[in-house]
C-alpha cells in the first residue's frame, strides 16, 4: 500500500497493541475457530428498487438496499482488524467470515462510519473498496474523524456532528449523540474525555428515504440519548449487542439494546457487533441467545438473528 514512515507512526503501533489486542485476548478459551461456516449468504443481485433489504455481513457491517440506494455501514470485511502496515493488518482475526467479500458486495452509493475505532473505520477494507470504485462513493463520518480516511479516493466526504443532517444522493442522513468514546489511539482527545470542540466524536445515524427510516446505532452503552427519536417513526433499529463484558461502560448488552430501541418506538430490531471478533469475555453465542430470550418482553420484532441473513422490509 506504500505506507511511508510518517503515516506508519501516525497510525500508531504500541497504542494499537495496548488498546486493541487486550480485549481480543481476554477469553481465548471461548473463541470459535476461524473456520466457522455461515448458514446464510445475502443475494444482493436479487434486490430491487422497490424494496428495502438489510443484510448483516458481520460485526457492525450492514449492507442496506433502500429503494435502489446501496448503503454500507462500518465496513470490516477482511481477515483482521487493528494495526495495518506493509499491506496487511495485525490484530484480532475473524471468528466468522464476512457474509460477502469486498468483491461480492455491490457498489455502495454511501458508506456510513460511526466513529474512528479500528473495528468500525477499518482502513484496509475502505482502501480495498475505494480502489475498486474510485471517486464513486460518498462517505459520511463523525466530527473530527475524516483525517483517518481523507487520503482515499472518495466522491465526497461529509462530516456530521450531533444534531446535524445532510442530504446525500437524495437520502437524508442525520447524526445523533450516543455514549461511547472516540479516540483511535489512547493519546488522542475525544468527547468522552470532555474535549467537546477538539476531540473525536462518535455517531448514530438515521437513514431516511421515501418515507422510511432506519437507525444505525453505531457503538453505545445503555443511554437515553436516542429517546429523542421517540416520535420519529423509526422502522428498523440496527443496534450493537456485544462486547459488554467487561466493557459495559462502552457497550450495551442485548437487554439494554432492546430497551433503548423500544424507548424510541422502533418496529424492528437487527443485532450487530457480535459473533465476529473476540472483543469481550461473554461466550460467543451469548449475545444472540440473550437477545432471543429477552425479546418477548418488548414490543419490537427481531428481524434477523444470524450473520448472512437478510431482512426484507415490505
Amino acid at each position: 500500500m506504500g505506507y511511508d514512515r510518517r503515516k506508519f507512526i501516525k497510525k500508531g503501533f504500541w497504542a494499537t497493541l495496548a488498546a486493541f489486542f487486550m480485549p481480543s485476548l481476554l477469553n481465548e478459551n471461548d473463541a470459535i475457530a476461524a473456520a466457522t461456516i455461515l448458514n446464510y449468504k445475502p443475494e444482493p443481485h436479487t434486490w430491487s428498487e422497490d424494496e428495502i433489504n438489510i443484510a448483516w455481513l458481520g460485526h457492525s457491517t450492514m449492507l442496506i438496499n433502500i429503494y435502489g440506494k446501496i448503503i454500507l455501514t462500518d465496513p470490516a470485511l477482511l481477515e483482521r482488524v487493528g494495526l495495518y502496515f506493509l499491506g496487511g493488518s495485525i490484530g484480532p482475526s475473524r471468528l466468522t467470515p464476512p457474509a460477502l467479500s469486498v468483491n461480492e458486495i455491490p457498489k455502495p452509493d454511501i458508506i456510513l462510519l460511526s466513529h474512528g475505532h479500528m473495528d468500525h473505520t477499518d482502513y484496509p477494507t475502505l482502501s480495498a473498496i475505494t480502489k475498486k470504485y474510485p471517486n464513486q462513493i460518498d462517505v459520511v463520518v463523525a466530527y473530527l474523524t475524516s483525517d483517518i480516511i481523507e487520503d482515499l479516493p472518495w466522491k465526497s466526504i461529509t462530516v456530521l456532528d450531533w444534531g446535524e443532517k445532510a442530504e446525500v444522493q437524495e437520502i437524508l442522513i442525520k447524526a445523533y449523540e450516543v455514549e461511547h468514546f472516540g479516540w483511535r489511539f489512547p493519546w488522542e482527545k475525544d468527547r468522552s474525555r470532555g474535549y467537546m470542540k477538539d476531540g473525536r466524536s462518535y455517531n448514530a445515524y438515521t437513514i431516511e428515504y421515501n418515507g422510511r427510516k432506519i437507525l444505525f446505532g453505531g457503538d453505545t452503552r445503555y443511554s437515553e440519548k436516542l429517546n429523542i427519536l421517540k416520535d420519529e417513526n423509526v422502522d428498523v433499529a440496527l443496534m450493537p449487542v456485544g462486547a459488554y463484558n467487561p466493557w459495559k461502560h462502552a457497550h450495551c448488552n442485548p437487554e439494554e439494546a432492546l430497551k433503548m430501541s423500544e424507548n424510541f418506538n422502533a418496529k424492528y430490531f437487527v443485532p450487530m457487533h457480535c459473533k465476529t471478533f473476540q472483543q469481550g469475555q461473554e461466550p460467543f453465542n451469548e449475545p444472540i441467545d440473550w437477545l432471543k430470550k429477552s425479546a418477548p418482553k418488548y414490543k419490537i420484532k427481531i428481524a434477523l438473528e444470524e450473520i448472512g441473513q437478510t431482512f426484507n422490509l415490505s
